[in-house]
């Protein structure tokens, strides 16, 4: 077991704080008080900094206006802790709706900024050690407390590896602790980690032991070296300024399915693949003017460029701009692939250069309990709208007679013309039996429901005829199931 102690590991995780650009302060070495960055150990918010910040961010909005805004964000309404954070996240994400009176006498309505997404530098980074708060009788001292300009985003909680029993998950049931102790700190949180100094994982307010993560890579190009320990990587990977941002901003879903906010995070694999998407998609769907020296400038026709297949992205040379392309993200099983959809979703839908696009997402059902709709659906404060059906072609046509804007499911095989559609001049017939759900698929589930004999001569009339002649010419009890046939088809088209 390494020979290190809780105060050791955190002294290293300031240290790495301190290299992203955060101001490092001792809690126990800054007692409340006037001059102090907070009045009592009551306050978890620090009022100095946050209203300086606001008045920085908002320099239109009269003085008086900025402690309003202050007050607001401060005592967000809801009946639980989850819904006082889920309403603090909206207004730290959308900004603060204020109304004040201008110089002529009008009333203007506008949204006060508390962050700046869009340059990191000018906004506040803290962090603060062993943060001492009382709260109902009760006592806590986090160990790391991040504040982004004055509000508390972010707790870290370490614990002693080298004592018995110790682990990352002894900080976790400390931050449960915290919950019922101290709900005033966790209504601002973001996101939550914990680490014994070898195992380092990220998650969120209510998310239980399963839905905390660790982080394997700090910029998204490959997984971190092993020679990084879990709690750095999970630092310079989560909390650098312009990824905390971000993250904060695109990467948080409220899920209220079933009458329950849950709170979500991305995985570092979703945090990337997405922004690595939305930059392929701002590059494929705006063409610009090519730059000398540039990759733009460099690349090859689009006729060579499709001859040659190159439809890689990333760290490859990318496509040309505007050429339509934007490329594949691929998920193992059981990663979050329908999460990743919302997410990409949300942030295409926020991009301004993409001026607020329509997204249809062609699914092989329209069923409003899927799965992958229902979770749309739930994620309405990411989306910014919720998503919408279209049952057939005439509703689609509908719904994209819009100018722009929306989420719109509909079945890939709605889309493809009707029999008598396929009679017009010029008219071209779809591949049905490789697209229309309405042919392939039901025949395939009947293989298994209409017996051997109608699975013979349906995969007669589907395989190439060298085939069916290897299949008749075997003479031998017909293979069972889908997989005996295909073993079966496999080993004829060997033995040809």
């Amino acid at each position: 077991m390494p020979s290190f102690t809780e105060s050791l590991v955190e002294e290293a995780a300031l240290d790495w704080f301190r290299a992203l650009g955060y101001t490092i302060v001792s809690g126990p070495d800054t007692p409340p008080g006037s001059k102090s960055i907070r009045p009592t150990y009551a306050d978890v918010v620090l009022p100095g900094v946050l209203n300086g910040a606001l008045a920085r961010l908002n320099s239109a909005l009269p003085h008086d206006m900025v402690d309003a805004v202050s007050r607001k964000l401060t005592q967000s309404d809801g009946s639980t802790l989850e819904g006082r954070n889920r309403t603090f996240h909206r207004l730290l994400v959308d900004g603060v709706p204020v109304k004040y009176r201008t110089a002529d006498g009008s009333i203007r309505s506008a949204l006060a900024q508390v962050l700046d997404f869009e340059t990191p530098a000018n906004n506040d980074w803290m962090a603060v050690s062993q943060f001492t708060i009382t709260e109902n009788h009760h006592i806590g001292r986090p160990d790391i407390v991040l504040f982004v300009n004055g509000l508390p985003l972010g707790v870290i909680e370490l614990t002693n590896a080298p004592v018995e029993k110790a682990t990352a998950w002894t900080a976790w049931r400390q931050l449960q602790a915290y919950r019922k102790a101290l709900p005033s700190l966790l209504a601002f949180n973001e996101v939550l980690a914990v680490s014994d100094g070898l195992r380092a994982l990220v998650g969120t307010l209510d998310a239980g032991r399963g839905s905390f993560k660790p982080w394997r890579t700090i910029g998204g190009e490959e997984l971190a070296p092993v020679f990084l320990t879990e709690l750095q990587v999970l630092i310079e990977g989560v909390f650098e300024p312009r990824r905390f941002l971000d993250l904060i901003r695109d990467f948080i879903v409220f899920d209220d399915g079933g009458g329950v906010v849950v709170k979500r995070v991305a995985g570092y694999h979703q945090f990337h693949a997405v922004r690595a998407a939305v930059r392929e998609t701002l590059r494929a769907a705006k063409p610009g003017p090519a730059t000398p020296g540039t990759v733009v400038e460099t690349e090859p026709a689009a006729a060579d460029f499709e001859r040659r297949g190159g439809y890689e992205a990333g760290r490859g040379a990318g496509g040309r701009a505007g050429d339509r392309r934007i490329g594949l993200v691929w998920h193992t099983p059981g990663t979050g692939k329908i999460l990743t959809m919302a997410l990409y979703a949300g942030c295409i839908i926020r991009e301004p250069a993409m001026a607020n696009p329509t997204i249809v997402v062609l699914t092989d059902r329209n069923d409003p309990d899927d799965q992958l709709f229902s979770t749309f659906a739930r994620s309405r404060d990411l989306l910014r709208q919720p998503p919408k059906l279209a049952q057939n072609r005439a509703e689609l046509r509908a719904r994209l007679a819009v100018e722009s804007g929306g989420v719109i499911f509909t079945p890939a095989w709605k889309l493809f013309p009707r029999r008598q559609e396929h009679a017009a001049p010029g008219a071209v017939r779809p591949m049905e039996h490789s697209c229309d759900r309405r042919r392939s698929p039901p025949r395939a589930i009947r293989f298994h429901r209409r017996g051997h004999a109608h699975a013979r001569r349906a995969t007669e009339r589907l395989v190439h005829g060298f085939h069916r002649r290897a299949y008749r010419t075997a003479r031998r009890p017909y293979p069972r199931g889908l997989r005996g046939i295909h073993q079966h088809l496999r080993h004829a088209a060997r033995h040809r």
